[in-house]
């Protein structure tokens, strides 16, 4: 009788022991890192089978026992995975449960036009392409905004995703920040303002945001542009000519681009461009809501990244003599 105790006795310690080597010995995976995706309703029986199916060797039922023993099988959430040379069948299981997906980051730039932030899109890595097949139309629509210009609408920063995400999931967030900061901002308007709309706001905001070289200069530079559209000057800004020329700006803007109109030359046109031109960040969406107190109607860049404001023209042709033909 005592003999056979001592090797019932030895035998679930030889059990426990080898369950509990089991459960802290990594996975000798095929590859340095294995890509794990669990959709939404998948049984821990099923999930066992996916973890064998992406290349980890483990006989699915022993993970499926751990997960049930473990009492938390059904507490295993959907999601994508990165397993590494680390991961063991409790740390997977905890991995697993918590929802500590593989994440990858996209950073959207201030200044950005959108077909700059498309191609960022494009090149993200294991983020899902949905968008790269639609024209900019067609891409509003399923953002939900239909008839909308999608230049400017984005906000620039840097968002996280899984892998396998949709590019719209993320350009849908963007959306949604801009939106926010946007009211925001406009919320915060000087009572002087000119402009009329959060949707002049934001069109006047992605000017300052090209425009800027030194941020300190933001608030007088939007001063200025405030100040001409309140008495009815042409903004004259070189990046909205820019913009309008797309794709057939070589690098070089000259006197004839000034002088061929399109909606968006504002040396040819009065007023604010129909849309924005690029992504303004937070400081540019302020600046353009709370201008500078400024009678300053130009400005020109001194060389080192930062401007000189005037308030009357023959001031600024003396500091344009100064500061770009160097007399």
């Amino acid at each position: 009788m005592r003999l056979f105790i001592f090797v019932m006795v030895a035998v679930v310690l030889g059990t426990a022991g080898a369950g509990y080597r089991w459960l802290n010995q990594p996975f000798d995976l095929p590859t340095p890192t294995v890509d794990l995706s669990i959709e939404p309703g998948t049984s821990a029986r099923d999930v066992a089978m996916a973890v064998a199916d992406a290349g980890v060797p483990v006989r699915p039922a022993l993970l499926y026992w751990w997960f049930r023993l473990s009492g938390q099988s059904r507490q295993i959430k959907a999601g994508s995975y990165e397993l590494d040379g680390a991961t063991t069948p409790r740390s997977l299981l905890r991995k697993l449960v918590r929802g500590e997906e593989s994440l990858r980051s996209i950073t959207l730039v201030e200044g950005w036009t959108f077909r700059q932030v498309r191609e960022a899109l494009r090149k993200a890595e294991q983020l899902k392409p949905v968008s790269q097949g639609l024209s900019a139309e067609d891409l509003m629509a399923q953002l939900g905004r239909p008839g909308v210009a999608p230049e400017g609408r984005f906000f620039p920063d840097t968002y996280t995703y899984s892998k396998g995400s949709s590019d719209l999931a993320v350009l849908q967030r963007a959306l949604r920040a801009m939106d926010h900061k946007l009211e925001s901002a406009w919320a915060q308007r000087d009572p002087g303002s000119p402009l009329e709309t959060p949707e002049q706001a934001l069109i006047l905001a992605s000017i300052v945001e090209k425009e800027t070289g030194a941020a300190g200069d933001r608030a007088q530079i939007a001063a200025v542009f405030s100040n001409r559209l309140r008495i009815g000057m042409r903004l004259q800004t070189d990046p909205t000519v820019i913009y309008g020329m797309g794709e057939a700006f070589d690098g070089n803007l000259r006197k004839a681009d000034l002088l061929t109109d399109t909606p968006w030359n504002t040396y040819t046109r009065t007023g604010l461009p129909p849309t924005p031109i690029a992504m303004p960040g937070k400081a540019s969406l302020l600046a353009a809501v709370q201008p500078a107190p400024s009678k300053a109607l130009y400005f020109v860049a001194k060389g080192d990244g930062s401007s000189h404001f005037s308030a009357t023209l023959d001031e600024h042709n003396r500091a344009v003599n100064k500061y770009q033909r160097g007399q």
